[in-house]
């Protein structure tokens, strides 16, 4: 099973990826597309740019492809976009929203981890927190769009985990 984790920054995607890798023996993790493209030698801004979000928007679609099973994504080409078309939303982005539309498929399970209520990290504690809220409204409005079924976890580390593998065990 290939499972993506996506939303906006800290809301505990990558926190989650980890304690269903130790809890899934058989899975491997895919890091988020930013870090992958950091160790080969691609160098982000400290403010990230559009054109940053589109090489990890290409990184995580070669991802996608080339993946085999039993693997979780942290972080896939629905939330990357989402902030390629926040930063930049007078860009075009239809072909690369068909690119996600197609690239859906290739994954069994979407789990989106939102920004909860009331948030539990404080605005003053998070970069680009304007930026971030955004980011996680264009996502819950594209589920609709793709019409995918997503686990929408929530709560305690604990209980994000539970939720994710109440689904997938049988």
């Amino acid at each position: 099973m290939r499972i993506a984790i996506f939303g906006a920054h800290k809301v505990g995607k990558t926190t989650l990826a980890e304690e269903l890798l130790e809890n899934l023996s058989r899975y491997t993790l895919e890091q988020e597309p930013y870090y992958q493209l950091e160790l080969s030698g691609y160098e982000f801004l400290e403010t990230p740019t559009p054109e940053d979000f589109f090489e990890q928007f290409n990184c995580s679609a070669k991802l996608i492809l080339e993946s085999g099973d039993d693997v979780i994504f942290d972080r896939c080409v629905i939330d990357i976009l989402a902030y390629l078309h926040v930063l930049d939303p007078d860009r075009n982005i239809q072909q690369l929203y068909q690119t996600v539309q197609e690239l859906i498929s290739e994954i069994d399970l979407f789990v989106f981890v939102p920004i909860e209520e009331p948030d539990l990290i404080p605005s003053h504690q998070i970069e680009l927190s304007k930026i971030r809220k955004q980011v996680d409204h264009v996502i819950r409005n594209w589920i609709a769009d793709f019409g995918i079924s997503v686990i929408e976890v929530s709560g305690t580390l604990p209980n994000r985990r539970d939720q994710v593998i109440a689904r997938i065990s049988p």
